[in-house]
């Protein structure tokens, strides 16, 4: 059988120009049709011929192309979706930051499409964060100037530095965004290598030992953040951002907006926490978000975070406990107890069942039916 010719398109940065680079086998008919094509050249440090980026000449490619060979646009093309949810997103102040001599600030290209595309304010500080550590590194250099290999040696750098994968994830994506989408060159930097995703258990404690946290919580209003954690499995960005109106005492659900992924979702509501903010509603007075803080406002994350490590420590836990792992004992708990992992997803508001999956991994009854054969 016959293989099937195929050209793939590539996006390169020649001479500060935008151009279509296209990849093939060695074939005459392809060799032949590639020399129709307006000004086509050979780059022998990419190794594949190429021609200026415009919307004539990639219509000309498929015109050329279309029903004799077939034409990859993997490389080429993206479909991601635009960020839709109404979070307010806040860029002004990267905009209105002190001038620091010598120090090369986010182009103002990257600052308004990370805000036309709506991204959330964490991913905008991350990625402007981790941009900036990179055109500094090569202040030297023109930002359309620099290659593959530039950003191979920033990477190395960082792994020499003893960086986590997730810290090297972000710089990746902060990086690529710029390349990719700033200049609308969608995989240009396809095959930049990214570390090997890690797999690691999620760390659960008892309900013994939630039950110990929340007893040794400092006052009503930490009671009712520790319960909410755990009986509702919410995360602590979540949490931060519930509002009075989102508790359905009369359902005993939770509504959660513009989760993770700009999701909502209905997580469960304890009898006993009702109870609890109930009595917290009518002492603190709450005026919009459920927790606030001394003047108004939402609670701060720091605040959270030590709220359950000090509680964690009074009752003696032996890990180290975080908002996360009372989230990560919810959806454990309710696995050994039997409820379905498909029900469990929706509660934790994953967008695929392989990510609850890893609970079955911890769950304590994925264990109890199998016979220990020394036993």
């Amino acid at each position: 059988m016959k293989s099937l010719k195929s050209i793939t398109l590539y996006h390169l940065m020649i001479n500060n120009e935008k151009m279509i680079g296209i990849k093939f086998s060695s074939d005459k008919l392809i060799q032949g049709l590639i020399k129709g094509l307006p000004c086509p050249k050979w780059s022998q440090h990419y190794n594949m011929t190429y021609i200026l980026n415009t919307k004539k000449n990639l219509k000309i490619i498929f015109n050329t192309f279309n029903g004799v060979v077939w034409i990859n646009y993997n490389r080429f093309l993206t479909n991601k979706p635009v960020n839709t949810h109404n979070e307010s997103i806040y860029v002004e102040w990267f905009r209105k930051r002190k001038l620091i001599p010598g120090y090369r600030f986010c182009p103002e290209e990257y600052l308004l499409k990370l805000e036309l595309k709506r991204y959330a304010n964490n991913t905008v500080r991350t990625y402007v964060s981790f941009f900036e550590m990179f055109i500094n590194h090569y202040k030297e250099k023109e930002l359309n100037a620099i290659n593959e290999s530039d950003i191979r040696a920033f990477l190395q750098k960082l792994i020499h530095k003893n960086v986590s994968n997730s810290y090297l994830n972000q710089a990746i994506n902060a990086i690529k965004f710029y390349y990719e989408v700033v200049l609308g060159m969608p995989n240009r930097f396809y095959e930049i290598e990214r570390p090997r995703k890690e797999s690691k258990l999620p760390t659960v404690i008892s309900k013994e030992e939630v039950l110990s946290i929340i007893d040794n919580a400092n006052n009503l209003k930490h009671r009712c953040i520790i319960k909410l954690l755990y009986g509702s499995g919410l995360r602590r960005s979540e949490l931060l951002n519930l509002k009075l109106v989102d508790v359905d005492s009369k359902r005993m659900l939770i509504r959660v907006k513009d989760s993770k992924g700009n999701k909502d979702r209905y997580t469960l509501l304890s009898k006993t926490t009702l109870e609890d903010l109930r009595i917290y509603y009518k002492e603190w007075n709450p005026r919009e978000y459920l927790f606030e803080g001394q003047k108004g406002g939402k609670y701060s994350a720091v605040s959270v975070l030590k709220i359950v490590k000090e509680a964690s420590v009074r009752a003696r836990t032996k890990q180290t406990v975080t908002p996360h792992v009372l989230r990560h004992s919810f959806a454990t708990h309710l696995l050994e107890s039997g409820v379905d992992l498909r029900q469990i997803q929706v509660l934790l508001g994953h967008g695929s069942s392989k990510t609850t999956e890893i609970y079955t991994h911890v769950a304590t009854n994925t264990f109890k039916n199998i016979k220990n054969p020394l036993d």
